[in-house]
C-alpha cells in the first residue's frame, strides 16, 4: 500500500502495531508504586505518585509514531498528562533550556525546552482505552510525536530541567540530537 508522502517519512514502512523494542527491560515497579520526580532548574521541584497522576487533567493526542529502525505506526491515540502542564507546576527557571526524561535506570533522552512544551508532548498511560503495557513503556511513557521513537522514553520516572544540553542514551552513541523523521535524522 502506497502511503501519502506527507505522512510516511522517507525510509519508513508502515506496520500495523507497535513492535516491542527496548534498552534494558521494564522496571520492577508496579503502577501503584510508580512515582515521577520533577526537578532541576525549577522553583518548585515535586514528586507525583500514581494516584495524583491519575487525578491530573488528561488529554488525548492521536499521532503517528516513527522508529529510527524504519517502521511507522499511524494514528495511535495516546492519553495522558501534557508535559507542559507538569512544567508549569514546576515553575521552570528562566535559565532552563532543556528537559531530560529518564527511566531512572539506563535510558534517557533530552529535548529543547520549547519542544518539550509542544501541546502534543505527553506523559501517556493509555493507548486507545487500554493501559500501556509494560513492554511498551507502561505504566507511563513519554510521547513525542514529531521525533523518532527513541525520544519517547519508556517507563518515565524523572523529568529534569537543565541549563545546558545533556546528550541522551542514543545521542551518546552517535545518533543526531534533533531526531527529526522528516529530515531522516536517524544516524548510525
Amino acid at each position: 500500500m502506497a502511503e501519502p508522502r506527507e505522512r510516511l517519512p522517507v525510509g519508513q514502512r508502515r506496520v500495523g502495531e507497535l513492535p516491542t523494542v527496548s534498552i534494558g527491560g521494564p522496571p520492577r515497579t508496579t503502577a501503584s508504586a510508580w512515582a515521577l520526580k520533577v526537578h532541576g532548574a525549577v522553583a518548585n521541584a515535586f514528586e507525583l505518585g500514581w494516584s495524583a497522576f491519575q487525578l491530573s487533567p488528561m488529554e488525548t493526542v492521536t499521532a503517528d509514531f516513527h522508529a529510527a529502525t524504519g517502521w511507522s505506526v499511524f494514528a495511535l491515540p495516546w492519553r495522558g498528562v501534557p508535559v507542559a502542564q507538569l512544567l508549569e507546576r514546576a515553575e521552570v527557571a528562566p535559565r532552563a533550556r532543556f528537559v531530560r526524561f529518564s527511566d531512572g535506570e539506563v535510558y534517557d533522552a533530552t529535548l529543547p525546552l520549547d519542544e518539550a512544551l509542544a501541546p502534543d508532548v505527553l506523559l501517556a498511560h493509555l493507548v486507545g482505552e487500554h493501559p500501556i503495557t509494560r513492554d511498551h513503556g507502561g505504566p507511563v511513557r513519554l510521547v513525542v510525536p514529531r521525533k523518532y521513537g527513541w525520544k519517547s522514553v519508556k517507563w518515565v520516572s524523572e523529568i529534569e530541567l537543565l541549563v545546558d544540553d545533556r546528550p541522551g542514551f542514543w545521542e551518546r552513541r552517535g545518533r543526531p540530537t534533533h531526531a527529526d523523521p522528516w529530515r531522516g535524522e536517524r544516524g548510525l
